[in-house]
């Protein structure tokens, strides 16, 4: 009988079904946690409340200062919450799990949304009908026809706007040439956290009144540019010194009610540290740690940042401060893992809303992406890993929580014990960390413009991608573009099977009347650079109009360039920054094979008809089965295929130089990425049935990874399968997401974490990007779906995070559970 090795994530949950973890003592953080796990999370109304009053207040004023006003508010008026149990305070929203509405992206459907979210299937959130009424009232009417999603939807022309929402109704997106402008504020940042550690929140003001005391009183520049930034720096920084210490009176007061001495005390030293920081320089770890989320906290406040806003290398700004108060004696690892801890419930109880039904699809499971970087190098190009470090690593195994997002960095001379401890914790297979590899990324940002120290120090942003604090600048969201709508268009002539006779596309021609695969592939070529051509169209009005409606006096505070220019963050290009941004293709694997299987079979062995393919398609392969099976036996990207991969290679080479000609007129690097968070499923679910024997409306291959059950060579052949389909020579490309999934059998005892490491230190010397884990049974899977309130502990790698298996729309447990389960290295 064969007994199947189990994960110490399945361990853990097997235990719990039985009821065997009843007697263990729970933790500070566990005990927070257990007040709010499980439940739906609930819209707080506040911000947008307050930020309307505000604006309503301050029309005509410049739009920095205006938003600095907005924050102003919103430290004076909203409540303030200092949660059960808790070290670390500052939350920007009800007890419990909680979602911001900001009206500025969402009020033009803002009324009609609200009444859906509790009813929806993706992400649901409650609300309460005070917080209803105040949102439908109060904030929406103000900002019909205020939105930025507006007045991009009346910039786009009616050529552009039928690949990008449905042209009688532009609150519907096509999933097709999708922008993400419209519902996230800026795409994944990184503050220069460091910053406000070592000045404090009182000196970057004194330095804001001192430059404008230095202006010239008499330039129409300096008083009417330079004069309203600098002023809303000195609001933000008031405003965020006020919101901390309403937090230190809130701790006073009910330390004089608090009967226990123990939590009397703790209640004293929040207090201490909330008087202290963030207007103060940090002078201790706790301190440290306690200013780096009320930063983080404010900054949800200020904007909804796509993926929210990171926390940047953490083991590297807060190891001072942590090495300092251990060797003085008055922080031990256990004191520092408990801080840790309480920022990771903290931040478990913030959940990223969308209000927007597309932003909704894009990030399933209440998706986030906190990431916190680990490892890598220093701006001197030395190994950074630090005791630090490690700490991050053991407070993730044992206390799993799908937040942060551990990204770990690294590089060819990453120590030996930094690659087994990662091993270790991947095995854990709750799929944390994700790597990123600094062979791959160091010399992209360098190519860009970086600087040997800028681009060492890079942290993890978002969900695959990278930022370099105070050198980049870009923060404009970017199109998602479905390359299987393309292919779909190729095989009838420009329409689609979701849309009916519609001519969206190109009229490539009928594919009965190709006579070669270059025929074939040509007219796919045309789709793409048609889809691509609207992306860029499309990028061009964002950057255009973003700085007319959004701004951020709090992220341009921490950042030197926007400082030494007077010019917010948003603003469309700040002299001497690095403007890295993106496009995504979407459906690679899909398109590749359904490729690789219409030249195999259909004009090189002739085994199928053009006829009969599209018969097999358009009848979603039912009574077409023998096709369909003939169609899967083609060669398969993610299998070290030539044949797969040389397609595969061309596709990214043409949209490579599409991007490295066409990037310069939009004065930014926009790279070419594969990172699809969810979005997969969604865009899936306008595609009809493909060439490669995928069933209509299901999920497109993710990221840069093989189509689902493709890659059966085992993963090294998915690594050399990315290495052979990359277009080294060409510098505008970005992040590749890649996932596998392995049993916990192939990592099993020291010989299983030797096989991972192996396999870690094979992806970065083919200079891949990014590699994440799901090490998990796919029967756990199947009887967690099955039996979901059992399994609401069990964590899954979903894109670039990781989400709870039974918070998942079936669709995309569906999608987990189909990706190929590898049983040995």
């Amino acid at each position: 009988m064969v007994t199947t090795v189990l994960s110490p994530q399945e361990i853990r949950i097997e235990s719990e079904i039985s009821n065997k973890l009843n007697f263990i003592k729970k933790s500070r953080a566990e005990k927070i946690l257990d007040s709010f796990k499980g439940e739906r999370p609930r819209i707080d109304a506040y911000r947008a409340k307050y930020f309307t009053e505000s604006f309503k207040e301050t029309e005509g004023e410049a739009l920095i200062l205006r938003w600095a006003k907005a924050l102003k508010r919103y430290a004076e008026k909203a409540p303030v919450y200092i949660d059960k149990d808790q070290l670390i305070v500052g939350r920007s929203g009800y007890p419990g799990r909680y979602g911001l509405v900001y009206p500025e992206l969402d009020g033009d459907f803002l009324d009609i949304a609200i009444k859906e979210l509790p009813k929806r299937e993706t992400s649901p959130f409650n609300i309460s009908k005070e917080d209803a009424r105040i949102l439908i009232e109060e904030v929406a009417p103000y900002w019909k026809g205020k939105t930025f999603h507006e007045d991009l939807a009346k910039a786009l022309s009616d050529e552009t706007i039928k690949y990008t929402y449905n042209p009688n109704n532009t609150l519907e997106s096509r999933f097709i040439v999708n922008e993400t402008a419209s519902f996230r504020s800026s795409i994944q940042w990184v503050h220069d956290y460091e910053k406000v550690l070592k000045l404090g929140y009182i000196e970057i003001r004194n330095q804001a009144l001192k430059a404008l005391e230095e202006l010239d009183p008499f330039s129409p520049v300096d008083n009417t540019e330079k004069a309203p930034f600098l002023n809303a720096i000195v609001i933000v920084s008031d405003a965020i010194i006020l919101w901390a210490r309403r937090h230190g009176d809130l701790a006073l007061e009910l330390s004089k009610r608090e009967n226990d001495s123990i939590r009397r005390d703790e209640l004293k030293v929040i207090a201490s540290n909330c008087y202290r920081v963030p207007a103060y320089p940090a002078e201790s770890f706790y301190e440290a740690v306690q200013s780096q989320w009320f930063v983080q906290m404010f900054s949800r406040i200020e904007q909804k940042t796509g993926t929210v806003i990171s926390n940047g290398r953490m083991d590297q700004y807060l190891y001072p401060y942590y090495k300092k108060d251990v060797e003085s004696g008055v922080l031990t690892d256990e004191g520092a893992i408990e801080l840790l801890d309480c920022v990771w419930v903290a931040m478990a109880q913030f959940i990223d809303l969308y209000i927007s039904p597309t932003g909704g699809a894009f990030n399933e499971g209440y998706a986030h992406w906190e990431a916190v970087t680990i490892g890598g190098q220093t701006k001197e190009g030395v190994d950074a890993t630090n005791d630090l470090t490690y700490l991050f690593l053991e407070s993730k195994k044992n206390f799993p929580l799908n937040y942060p997002d551990l990204a770990a960095r690294i590089h060819t001379r990453s120590p030996i014990r930094y690659l087994y401890e990662v091993a270790e914790t991947i095995k854990d297979g709750s799929g944390f960390p994700k790597l990123i590899n600094d062979e791959e990324v160091v010399p992209l940002l360098l190519s860009k413009g970086a600087s040997f120290d800028e681009a060492y120090d890079y942290a993890v942003s978002g969900c695959a991608e990278c930022r370099m604090p105070n050198r980049d600048t870009y923060t404009s969201p970017c199109a998602y573009i479905n390359f299987a709508a393309a292919l779909e268009m190729t095989l009838y002539n420009g329409k689609m099977q979701k849309y009916g006779d519609e001519v969206i596309g190109l009229e490539t021609g009928d594919p009965r009347e190709f006579k070669s695969f270059d025929e074939f592939f040509d007219a796919y070529l045309k789709q793409q650079k048609n889809f691509l051509k609207h992306a860029f169209i499309q990028q061009h009005e964002i950057i255009r109009l973003r700085e007319q409606h959004f701004a951020a006096p709090l992220s341009s505070s921490m950042h030197r360039l926007c400082l030494e220019n007077y010019k917010d963050i948003h603003s469309a290009h700040i002299e001497g920054g690095i403007d890295l941004g993106y496009f995504e293709f979407i459906g690679y694997g899909t398109v590749i094979d359904s490729l690789s299987a219409v030249k195999k079979l259909v004009f090189e062995h002739k085994k199928i008809t053009i006829d009969e393919l599209l018969e097999a398609t358009q009848n979603n392969f039912e009574g077409y089965e023998a096709i369909r099976q003939q169609l899967l036996s083609a060669p398969s990207y993610g299998n070290n295929d030539e044949y797969a991969d040389s397609i595969a290679k061309k596709l990214d080479y043409e949209a490579l130089k599409f991007t490295e000609k066409y990037s310069k007129e939009l004065g930014v690097n926009l790279d070419l990425r594969y990172v699809p968070f969810t979005s997969h499923v969604p865009f899936g679910k306008v595609v009809s049935a493909t060439p490669n024997g995928r069933f209509s409306f299901t999920p497109l291959a993710d990221g840069s990874s093989a189509s689902h059950g493709a890659d059966v060579n085992g993963p090294t052949a998915v690594l050399l399968s990315n290495f052979e389909s990359k277009n080294y020579g060409i510098k505008n490309r970005a992040a590749r997401l890649l996932n596998i999934k392995l049993t916990p059998s192939c990592v099993d005892g020291d010989e299983g974490t030797d096989r991972l490491v192996d396999l870690i230190r094979t992806w970065c010397d083919l200079k891949l990007w990014h590699l994440q884990f799901n090490i998990i049974n796919k029967e756990t899977l199947i009887e967690a779906k099955k039996n979901p309130e059992d399994y609401s502990n069990l964590l899954v790698r979903v894109a670039g995070y990781s989400a709870y298996f039974v918070e998942l729309s079936e669709d995309l447990q569906d999608d987990i559970i189909a990706r190929t389960e590898h049983r040995a290295i």
